[in-house]
């Protein structure tokens, strides 16, 4: 099947997970909408649009606290400004290569048991740093997750990566490198405005400490927490996602992964329109207002 983004409204079930883990009520929307559209009215510096649908998308992960969503909002333009060099104006077919030649991040095409999107990284054998280097891989991250954040489920129901490190060699070690690792943690804690829900690193070798010890200093509690080591016991990961919704791949009852992140491609074009309007979201051109040291993360 064909990957299609799914911008349907939640049905039921879905909306039961967000009134009970969101606080998703009729009157906490209506209340969340006004008071963020009020502090972005007041807020000279800061430029998103600010139709219903679209600010649901920062209300919903903030549990409708319109000054958590609107403080979201200006951590994202701080990190959109401090990584200028890597995302100003980024398009699909800047990674056009490393999305259709390079197998290094694929998406499930299924969702998992509790209606999470999974984020699939290979960043073992199966990743050349030489090829496709991890600034590619961060953009590539960052334009997905603007397609993912337009789906109400993904809204609600959040995310999972699973990251395979199977094969991981010296040269794939080497590719990681300490800016990579802070930027992408700042990105994922502080300024993605999309539920995590797990990270799961699976098939890791001995040689993943060496990574584990550059990305560590970086990993705040909470993340920690939602931080999961199975190595190649595939039954510990099947005790967070169902093995009913998992691929051969990792002892799943879903057929092997015959797909990639290439078919991800056609989606990006279609929805580029969404992709250049957030492209001009942030601090307006002539009032920056985030920290002053460029591109320091």
């Amino acid at each position: 099947m064909a990957f299609e983004l799914q911008l349907q409204p939640p049905g039921p079930a879905v909306l039961a997970i967000a009134k009970k883990e969101l606080r998703e009520t009729e009157e906490n929307v209506k209340t969340g909408l006004a008071k963020l559209k009020e502090l972005l009215a007041a807020d000279k510096q800061l430029h998103f649009k600010t139709d219903d649908d679209f600010l649901l998308i920062f209300l919903r992960p903030c549990k409708f606290f319109a000054e958590s969503a609107y403080s979201l909002m200006k951590r994202i333009a701080d990190f959109k400004l401090n990584n200028a060099s890597l995302l100003d104006n980024l398009l699909p077919q800047d990674e056009k290569t490393a999305l259709l030649d390079y197998n290094v991040v694929n998406v499930l095409k299924g969702r998992d048991h509790k209606g999470r999107r999974v984020l699939l990284v290979n960043v073992g054998k199966t990743w050349d740093p030489s090829c496709v280097n991890a600034d590619q891989i961060f953009r590539i991250f960052y334009l997905i997750h603007e397609l993912a954040m337009l789906e109400p489920e993904t809204q609600i129901c959040g995310t999972v990566v699973l990251m395979d490190f199977d094969g991981l060699a010296m040269k794939q070690a080497m590719g990681f490198t300490p800016s990579f690792s802070m930027r992408l943690l700042t990105f994922i804690q502080d300024a993605m405005p999309l539920r995590l829900k797990e990270v799961h690193i699976v098939k890791q070798p001995f040689l993943f400490n060496m990574v584990w010890q550059m990305f560590k200093p970086f990993v705040k509690d909470k993340l920690k927490k939602r931080m999961f080591f199975h190595g190649n016991k595939m039954a510990s990961l099947h005790s967070y996602i169902a093995p009913s919704h998992l691929p051969k791949n990792y002892g799943g009852d879903l057929p092997e992964i015959d797909y990639t992140g290439s078919e991800w491609y056609p989606n990006l074009l279609k929805y580029e329109d969404k992709i250049k309007e957030w492209n001009s979201y942030g601090y307006s051109k002539n009032q920056a207002g985030g920290t002053e040291n460029g591109d320091s993360i």
